[in-house]
């Protein structure tokens, strides 16, 4: 039993091409033994968080390249009462994924990870509900302010796709004129020239995501908003 220890929680998030789903594992040790939660883990005093958060979504989604995916410090859940073994501050991430490279498994602290729609989220351990809502208003606000959208598709992705996934987390319609007007004023989102194959509909065109066209724009004073 330990009486004071510090965790890290991580609010992972993945575009599966209709909407935005929550990664959410089922524990296998007391407490709550086999209910939902978010991936984490205590940490040891010398631990790196960062790197802590590295190893949970490498273990939780399978995912090796730390390149491709996001994560970023939301904040402290310090509640005396949030564990039942004793005080446990949880350090809390957001973090954002390609659905595409997902390849779930097991470990000795967790069973099969599984995503979950945001209406379908089941009750959740300790305090995960409060993480998961803070990890939405995070989600939220820099979805507006910065180009993480780009971590949640596929390195080549259309513009409905783009246009779908701010749809999905923002939970409104967007009009499409305006939406694309915007587009066109950011030339770090390029065409690839190449089309996509989608059985019934025309082909879209594709699109990339360049991070250094954006990092020369936001170092001349470019300020990202949609």
């Amino acid at each position: 039993m330990f009486q004071l220890g510090i965790s890290v929680n991580c609010a992972v998030y993945a575009y599966d091409g209709e909407s935005h789903k929550v990664l959410l594992i089922r524990r296998k040790r007391a407490p709550f033994e086999n209910a939902w939660a978010l991936p984490g883990k205590l940490i040891a005093p010398n631990d790196d968080l960062d790197a802590t958060v590295a190893r949970i979504i490498k273990a939780s989604t399978g995912i090796k390249d730390e390149d491709i995916f996001y994560s970023r410090q939301i904040r402290a859940f310090v509640d005396t009462d949030r564990h039942p073994f004793g005080r446990v501050v949880s350090i809390a991430y957001i973090c954002l994924v390609r659905y595409t490279e997902f390849e779930p498994q097991d470990s000795d602290l967790f069973s099969m990870p599984k995503w979950f729609a945001e209406d379908k989220i089941p009750k959740l351990v300790f305090d995960h509900d409060d993480i998961i809502v803070s990890s939405k208003r995070r989600l939220v606000d820099s979805l507006r302010t910065k180009p993480i959208v780009f971590q949640l598709l596929n390195k080549e992705f259309s513009l409905p796709e783009l246009q779908s996934v701010y749809e999905s987390i923002l939970d409104t319609e967007l009009d499409k004129r305006n939406f694309r007007r915007k587009l066109r004023d950011m030339p770090f989102i390029e065409d690839t020239g190449f089309l996509q194959k989608v059985h019934q509909y025309r082909p879209a065109r594709l699109y990339k995501y360049n991070h250094e066209t954006f990092r020369a724009m936001k170092a001349k004073g470019y300020v990202f908003s949609l």
